[in-house]
């Protein structure tokens, strides 16, 4: 990419990048025999919805929004899966949906007659809870003592409720297949007895297939071992997988402060607004040409636009000064990353790019104050 071409801020999406790991994913779904959705809470730029769609088995939802992009953008009617629904929703999530899973007991007996009633034929699933997961952040870890996501086995009795065809569990958060093999072993030693009632399992999200190093061909085996031995059809819904390493944050240097011999450089982006997951689970992303704090170098906090003091990653080292008007490249922003923006601040929300195969850049949106205007209107 031209970098110095991209409008900034702007997140930019390698339109070849996604290509190539969508060609791995269906590799993997059709070798495995299993289908593979993409969740919309890890990506979701709809204006690729229709390559994606070319790759995939279909999309997983978190809420009526996203089911309703998912049928309106994609064509297909979703997966479904929230915590809880909201009664008055409802009705509308059932017209976007091809599956419906819900998150307790509680939360079927309350819905299970509409679904029954309802003109087209919806899949009702139960989301249960293995109790084993390595995901070591509490605020990513679903499978963490007394988590509030799904039923653990001992809450569902010698037989599943009439009307339940599916199990999902998603425990996984980035992670390996051997770490998959570990959370089946849990899934099926606690919930195995209830197999024989069900037509689909869903095994969630985390699948991180198109890491480097991620061995895919262990991926495959064991997905074909579990479906031999359990004549049931499989599903997983990678979040993180679809667009691994697929763009960038492009952010130019507005100011460079020094207190007290540390420099700070202030960015036109904020890591609080645009890249909350940095300091969430805490991650340290990765910026072109930066290392960590080499003695001798130029070396620099990286601060964020907003007033929040916490807006900052800790030093960065360059090979040559920062000045005013540097750009700096931010890599692997497009998965979670931009999902979950805010307009804290009001500051300025990136624009979204696609860099297309044949070299040209498309701007896909420029935010303006209406958007941020009409949000909290």
């Amino acid at each position: 990419m031209k970098i110095n071409d991209i409008p900034s801020p702007s997140f930019v999406l390698e339109e070849a990048l996604l290509r190539k790991n969508l060609e791995l994913i269906r590799s993997v779904r059709e070798r495995a025999g299993v289908d593979i959705i993409l969740a919309l809470k890890g990506f979701s730029m709809w204006r690729v919805f229709p390559m994606v769609g070319e790759y995939l088995s279909g999309a997983t939802a978190s809420s009526l929004d996203e089911a309703r992009l998912i049928f309106e953008e994609m064509g297909v009617r979703a997966h479904t899966y929230s915590p809880a629904y909201l009664p008055d929703e409802f009705a509308e999530i059932m017209r976007y949906s091809s599956h419906i899973t819900f998150n307790s007991l509680n939360q079927f007996h309350y819905y299970k007659d509409q679904v029954d009633q309802y003109s087209e034929k919806i899949s009702m699933g139960l989301r249960v809870n293995p109790e084993y997961s390595e995901v070591e952040t509490d605020l990513y870890n679903p499978a963490s003592l007394n988590s509030r996501l799904g039923e653990v086995a001992g809450n569902l009795g010698d037989r599943l409720p009439e009307g339940i065809e599916g199990l999902h569990f998603h425990t996984l958060c980035e992670s390996s297949s051997y770490t998959l093999e570990k959370t089946l072993q849990a899934f099926e030693s606690r919930f195995s007895r209830y197999f024989n009632q069900l037509k689909w399992v869903n095994f969630g999200g985390g699948h991180l297939m198109t890491r480097k190093g991620y061995d895919v061909e262990h991926l495959i085996r064991l997905l074909q071992d579990f479906r031999r031995r359990h004549q049931l059809q499989v599903i997983l819904e990678p979040g993180s997988a679809i667009a691994w390493e697929t763009g960038v944050l492009v952010a130019t240097v507005l100011d460079v402060i020094e207190n007290h011999g540390v420099k700070t450089a202030i960015m036109d982006i904020s890591f609080t607004a645009h890249m909350p997951d940095t300091l969430e689970m805490p991650y340290r992303p990765r910026i072109r040409g930066a290392t960590d704090p080499v003695a001798g170098k130029p070396t620099y906090r990286i601060g964020g636009i907003s007033c929040l003091a916490g807006d900052y990653m800790e030093a960065y080292s360059f090979e040559q000064p920062l000045a005013i008007g540097d750009r700096l490249v931010f890599e692997d922003m497009i998965h979670y990353t931009m999902v979950k923006t805010t307009t804290f601040n009001g500051v300025k929300h990136p624009n979204i790019c696609i860099w297309h195969e044949d070299g040209q850049l498309e701007i896909v949106k420029t935010f303006t104050h209406q958007d941020f205007k009409t949000r909290l209107s």
